[in-house]
This record gives structure tokens, C-alpha cells and sequence, in this order.
């Protein structure tokens, strides 16, 4: 196999508790990821010579310093690979959404290149080596919908209700080590039994902070009030609403003075379905 294609499919944090801080800085967390079945796309062809090609540049990302790179190198150094590859974005998931684009897309450049270099890796090693790369890489990785504890890395496969959600997307980018450094974040919420997550209300404790350092979120959450409860997912700027139904979430975007789009959340990741579904071929 020397060209493959596969989704990277966006999350959204369900819930996202803050529950100590650790010694090196970190904080320790709880949350449950839902994967997407929306999200970016990415192509690859492998190439003789170790060189990574990235296209398009993203806007104000050198290739450097996209992810997709750091993966694709992290994988060469990690196995001695002198093989490269070739790989072209197609990017839907807006940059700083706190719905994992970055993430996601070093999940599908792992698994994608682990099969083209006939690197044979294990999913916990990729996993391994994702975490690495960023604390939302493992879950991406292991491909289902998940709750998460330590600083996202221990991972507890989830089976949640494969709702239709509306996602929306403030004009505005937001930095997580600003909002994990505000003193007036909540560091202290108690640890739940996870199994209990689906079946009481659980907030993001990053919510507030949120909002009141960017007024487009909170304008965004407060239209969202004229129809449910909206959230935020993650440290990022997206909100989300659930919905009955893809035509609910649809008559609502319709109306909405945010840009944003309709997903439906998925226990099984889309890029290893559809690696599956390669490699049968």
C-alpha cells in the first residue's frame, strides 16, 4: 500500500472536571470524550526518502509546527523509519475549537504512516507515542469514545448515546495555558465514578473563565439558551447543543449568527473504520 486516506473526526468534552493540580504544573482531570463523525481528511503517500511534505500551510502554522509533522517524525525517530510521505489536508475543523483538530489530526498521521512504513506498531504503543504529542492524542488514537482521568491519558473506552449535536464557533481563538493559569479556576471538584457521567448533569469547570474572558463565547452559550442547555467542549471557543434530531440541530443553525455544523457522536472512530475497511481491500 503506498497511498491511503483517512478521516480525522473531531470530540467534544461532554463533561470536563478540573481536579487538582499537579507538581510539575499539570492539572489532573475528568472528562468524557465523544467522538464525531465530522472532521478533517487526510492523504498520504509514502515516499522513498524520510522528507515530510505538508499541504496546504495552514494559516500562522509552519509545517514545523503542525502536529501532523510532529507525529509523522516522532514515528521515524521512534522506529529508525527512513521511509517519508507526502500529506495533503483537507481542513474543516477550525483551529483553537477545543473540538481536537491538532490532535486528531496526529491520531490519523500515526496510524496512517504505522501502516504505510509496515512499522507493525501496537495502538498502545502509538498511544504512547501520541501522548507525547498532546494529552487528547491517545484517545484519538485507540479510536472510541472514552472517559479520561490523570491529564487525559488514562483512557476507559465509553459507550455513549450516539446523539446528534450542533456545534458552534465564536470568532475567536482561546488560550488554554491562559485559562489553566487563571487563579480563579476551579482545581478542587470532587472525583466521580465515571459510570454515574451520563447519567448527571456535569459541568466544564473551565466554562466560567471562558466566558469571561471572551465575550463571543458567552454570546454564543446564551443564543444557544433560546433553544436548551449549550456547553463548552474543552479550553477551546466551540459550544455545543445536543438535539433530537439532525432536522432540529439544522432549523437551529439556520438561525444562528455563528458559523458552527451538525455532527453526529460516534463510540467507533471514523479513521479506523475506515483503516479497516483499507486494509480488507
Amino acid at each position: 500500500m503506498d497511498t491511503l486516506t483517512l478521516p480525522a473526526p473531531a470530540k467534544l468534552n461532554l463533561f470536563l472536571h478540573i481536579t487538582g493540580r499537579r507538581a510539575d504544573g499539570y492539572h489532573t482531570l475528568q472528562t468524557l470524550f465523544a467522538l464525531l463523525d465530522h472532521g478533517d481528511t487526510l492523504h498520504f503517500q509514502r515516499t522513498s526518502g524520510p522528507d515530510i511534505g505538508i499541504s496546504p500551510v495552514l494559516p500562522g502554522v509552519p509545517n514545523e509546527q503542525n502536529l501532523i509533522y510532529k507525529a509523522a517524525v516522532a514515528l521515524q525517530q521512534a522506529t529508525s523509519c527512513r521511509l517519508g510521505a507526502d500529506i495533503r489536508i483537507e481542513k474543516r475543523l477550525p483551529m483553537g475549537g477545543g473540538i481536537g483538530g491538532g490532535s486528531s489530526d496526529a491520531a490519523t498521521t500515526l496510524l496512517a504512516l504505522n501502516v504505510l512504513w509496515n512499522l507493525n506498531l501496537s495502538l498502545d504503543q502509538l498511544a504512547e507515542l501520541g501522548l507525547t504529542l498532546g494529552a487528547d492524542v491517545p484517545v484519538f488514537v485507540r479510536g472510541c469514545s472514552a472517559y479520561a482521568e490523570g491529564v487525559g491519558e488514562i483512557i476507559f473506552p465509553a459507550k455513549i448515546a450516539e446523539n446528534w449535536y450542533l456545534v458552534l464557533k465564536p470568532d475567536c481563538e482561546i488560550s488554554t495555558r491562559e485559562i489553566f493559569s487563571d487563579p480563579a479556576l476551579t482545581r478542587d471538584t470532587p472525583p466521580i465514578k465515571l459510570a454515574a457521567s451520563q447519567t448527571q448533569y456535569c459541568k466544564n469547570d473551565c466554562e466560567g473563565i471562558v466566558r469571561k474572558q471572551y465575550g463571543e463565547v458567552d454570546k454564543a452559550l446564551e443564543w444557544l439558551e433560546n433553544f436548551g442547555k449549550g456547553r463548552l467542549t474543552g479550553t477551546g471557543s466551540c459550544v455545543f447543543l445536543e438535539c433530537e434530531s439532525r432536522d432540529l440541530a439544522e432549523k437551529i443553525l439556520k438561525q444562528s449568527p455563528f458559523q458552527g455544523f451538525i455532527a453526529k457522536a460516534v463510540n467507533e472512530s471514523p479513521a479506523h473504520r475506515e483503516l479497516r475497511e483499507a486494509l480488507k481491500n
